[in-house]
């Protein structure tokens, strides 16, 4: 019935039998399993049996050898707020196995045995460990073409010395480099870029640069799986239409990336017009741009106020339509 207390023991799937008993250790807690045993005419050992659903919801707890009844209001609170947990768990866990089913169906999804004619293997692998540097060097060795490098974080990573000699050991065979870095690096890693160009590689940037990446001519390109800043496990990927793919897209990038400022008196002075225009279109907030650009807030903000007043605007719409219309992006 509804208002019957006995109505949430139930919603909680207690049988007549355990409500009954948890109303009659109710008034008892605290007492011990033995004087409690007593009370309810059970042996102590029947009555642990018989307490195992109580003691499996918290609706009642054995401290040392005494029992507890905690207030039906907290117990069941208690009890919700687990389930919600594992609840969220759960839902977690599932959204994880359901983004996890399109790549199990694509694995399967394949022509019909009878009616392919030929199959052979895709030329890479996926892996892990090794010495990235001596894999490298065997990569060029083993290459012709351009040196391509999207490179997000490099000035952080403790062998960016020895790639450097690498890379210029290869451009003295003739061979063309070219990175881009995000716009970050100005700040930065200003000496890594200058050292980068000093060699005679073409550096340009962007805005943001959203995985490692390098490509040797048309035989090797290498990025992480999945794709970002790890340094493993690596995708090595020989197959030539998908080095070409990777290509193009390094080409789009390039294409929409600034040639790298010159430096004045040791300092980068970058004209961050293209990347402030870029961030504005995206709708990044002044916060945003100075952490995505390295520089302070109120760089920003001047830099912003700078631009509008140029293009003569009194919106940041009115600026992206402005730039647009001039040619600038």
């Amino acid at each position: 019935m509804p208002g019957d207390p006995s109505s949430v023991l139930a919603a909680l799937g207690l049988d007549r039998r355990t409500e009954q008993l948890y109303f009659r250790l109710a008034p008892v807690s605290g007492h011990t399993l033995v004087g409690v045993a007593q009370l309810v005419q059970e042996r102590p050992d029947q009555l642990m049996r018989a307490l195992a659903p109580l003691l499996e919801r918290g609706l009642v707890v054995l401290a040392e050898d005494r029992i507890v009844v905690p207030s039906l209001a907290e117990a069941v609170s208690d009890l919700v707020l687990r389930e919600a947990r594992t609840a969220a768990a759960s839902a977690t866990k599932l959204a994880e196995l359901s983004s996890a089913v399109p790549h199990l169906v694509a694995a399967v999804t394949r022509p019909d045995p009878a009616h392919v004619t030929e199959v052979h293997p895709l030329d890479g692998e996926l892996s892990s460990g090794g010495n990235p540097l001596e894999l490298l060097q065997l990569m060029i060795r083993t290459s012709r073409g351009d040196m391509l490098w999207l490179r997000p974080d490099a000035w952080a990573m403790p062998r960016e010395s020895k790639v450097s000699e690498v890379l210029a050991e290869a451009m003295a065979t003739g061979r063309r480099s070219r990175a881009i870095y995000p716009a970050r690096a100005l700040t930065e890693a200003p000496e890594a870029l200058r050292v980068r160009a000093g060699l005679g590689e073409q550096v340009r940037i962007i805005s943001e640069v959203p995985t490692r990446m390098f490509v040797l001519g048309d035989s090797h390109a290498v990025l992480p799986e999945p794709i970002g800043f790890a340094d493993e496990p690596r995708v090595h990927v020989r197959q030539r239409s998908i080095v070409a793919a990777l290509t193009m897209w390094f080409e789009s990038l390039w294409d929409r990336a600034a040639p790298m400022p010159e430096t004045e008196a040791g300092r980068m002075s970058p004209d961050g017009r293209q990347f402030l225009l870029e961030q504005l279109m995206a709708g990044a907030t002044d916060e945003v741009i100075a952490r995505k650009l390295g520089i302070g807030l109120r760089t920003v903000r001047r830099r912003v106020a700078a631009l509008m007043t140029e293009l003569g605007v009194d919106t940041r719409f009115q600026a992206g339509v402005e730039a647009v219309r001039r040619g600038w992006l």
